[in-house]
């Protein structure tokens, strides 16, 4: 039995990964996949995959190319949300902020330096036309860090997945001004390049058995019943979700990734564009 150390954030996007290690879909390939949930996001991901601490992630598209670009010795498997993420951008309910363009010139919550958090404050001022020299960042870890730096005022707003925090409107602790949602496909599968150049089999059985769920998982009987109750979120909600998501079975088109680094570096978030087979498998 081969151990595989596996990452990701503990969101609806994975709930395909957890099917498939509960009904013995890797071991009866010989796999002991480990899942390890990393609430504080994709910086903190690239952080355990580069200290080989993980395999394989689950990643946000954007951090791990901007982390490859900086020297982490990983690579893109393949596509794996195939959709944009719609992140939304949050205030304390008992903000004066009433507007998006009220936030220009205030601090934003983040998960990690480099997480989609951090990223997507970037991407989100772009499109506002604010000047990206006045972004200012408090470091928060995790969803719970944001709710506790918006709440004391150390931060104004926080941009994350609109529906994991979808709960936390509801119960009147952000209010929901807006949504920026990515310009590409959202989530990747990635690994170190020493666990992919030494398990090139092995990664071929990974791909087919996720490859084989995620392709059948809409069509799961009440499976948006089984993830609003996993997630605890409403049932509208997840269903107006799995409406949006659509999940991968290829790896990243080469334009994409171009596209991908094309915007980090105007965003002045990586200093270089690199080959697309320095990154991609």
């Amino acid at each position: 039995m081969k151990t595989v150390k596996i990452i990701g954030v503990p969101e609806h996007f994975n709930l395909p990964w957890h099917l498939a290690i509960d009904e013995g879909a890797f071991r009866e390939r010989g796999i002991d996949l480990v899942w390890t949930d990393v609430p504080e996001g994709t910086g903190r991901m690239c952080n355990l995959l580069k200290d080989n601490e993980a395999d394989l992630a689950i990643i946000l598209t954007e951090g791990i190319v901007k982390s490859i670009t900086e020297g982490n010795k990983a690579k893109i498997i393949q596509e794996y949300i195939a959709s944009p993420l719609l992140w939304g951008i949050h205030v304390d309910t008992n903000s004066s902020f009433k507007d998006l363009k009220d936030l220009e010139n205030t601090t934003a919550a983040i998960s990690r330096f480099g997480s989609g958090s951090h990223l997507m404050a970037y991407v989100h001022a772009k499109q506002m036309g604010w000047d990206l020299e006045n972004l200012k960042f408090n470091l928060v870890n995790n969803l719970d860090g944001a709710v506790q730096s918006l709440s004391t005022g150390h931060a104004d707003y926080f941009i994350w997945e609109r529906f994991t925090t979808k709960p936390l409107v509801d119960g009147g602790i952000f209010r929901h001004l807006g949504d920026c949602p990515t310009p590409w496909p959202c989530f990747v599968l990635a690994g170190t390049t020493s666990f992919i150049a030494e398990n090139g089999n092995l990664i071929a059985h990974i791909r087919e058995i996720i490859n084989t769920y995620t392709v059948e998982f809409k069509q799961i009987p009440s499976i948006d019943r089984t993830l609003a109750h996993r997630y605890k979120q409403k049932l509208e909600d997840i269903q107006e979700w799995l409406q949006l998501t659509q999940w991968s079975q290829k790896q990243l088109p080469e334009h994409t990734l171009l596209k991908v680094q094309d915007t980090l570096n105007e965003l002045n978030l990586i200093d270089q564009i690199i080959p697309a087979d320095h990154i991609l498998t």
